[in-house]
């Protein structure tokens, strides 16, 4: 078993490293981190950064872990990665035996993005957002980081990440302006998805709408009461009693 993780905006896979740890002392292995370009990897030249180019790099990435380990891959998203995974959910569901994400309520019909990305939308203002946000001392941004939620150290990865990041929020948020994603879950709603997971962490104060989204894509609901958006790194043994209940079923 082949269980590819996908991390988000403003990160870099240092998120995952408590539930990592906590899924390996169950005995789980095979897992791989992709960093998506610009969030802790590289940006390649000519990159655009658009919600298409990430899905597409994440096609990539799944075809060749499914050619190594000889079949579909179980893939697992948080925030901006959880949308990569649908963009392959939509034009490549073959590569993947099971997905588990949050954030499943940025296909609801009623969406609307929150106020940070509607700021990163907007021409000019969001310039001046993410200039604003260099601007900050390091060590603002990291107590910034831990007060929304993430670990210390995944705080601390996520402020010292090379300065692409930047250079990548305002194209990617910019290609997703409404109905883009809207279209997707219509598209994700009608079609036959491989078995997913909502983990739908209650208090995360950026996307709604799990409990109602995740029956329209036929997964099933792990509800996180209580949990904010980085629920990887405030209840990681929560996070990773759910993901192993799910790989397990799927063996039945």
């Amino acid at each position: 078993m082949t269980i590819a993780f996908v991390h988000g905006n403003p990160e870099t896979d240092a998120v995952w490293s408590a539930l990592v740890g906590e899924l390996a002392n169950r005995g789980v292995d095979g897992m791989v981190l992709l960093s998506p370009p610009g969030f802790g990897a590289p940006v390649p030249d000519g990159w655009g950064a658009t919600s298409t180019e990430y899905r597409d790099w994440l096609v990539a990435e799944v075809e060749a872990l499914a050619a190594t380990a000889g079949g579909p891959v179980d893939l697992v998203g948080h925030d901006w990665g959880a949308g990569h995974v649908f963009g392959v959910l939509d034009v490549r569901p073959d590569l993947v035996r099971s997905w588990a994400c949050d954030c499943v309520g940025l296909l609801h019909p009623d969406y609307v993005w929150h106020d940070n990305a509607q700021i990163w939308q907007t021409p000019e203002a969001g310039e001046q957002a993410m200039a604003m946000r260099a601007a900050m001392p390091r060590d603002d941004r990291v107590a910034m980081m831990t007060g929304l939620g993430m670990d210390q150290q995944a705080a601390e990865s996520s402020v010292d990440a090379p300065d692409g990041m930047a250079d990548c929020v305002l194209p990617l948020y910019r290609s997703a302006i409404q109905p883009a994603l809207a279209e997707l879950g219509a598209r994700l709603a009608a079609a036959d998805l491989p078995p997913g997971l909502t983990l739908d962490a209650t208090a995360d104060p950026f996307v709604g709408f799990g409990a109602e989204t995740a029956p329209v894509l036929g997964a099933r609901l792990a509800t996180m009461e209580g949990a904010g958006h980085w629920w990887m790194c405030e209840r990681p043994a929560e996070a990773a009693d759910h993901l192993v209940a799910f790989w397990a079923s799927l063996e039945g």
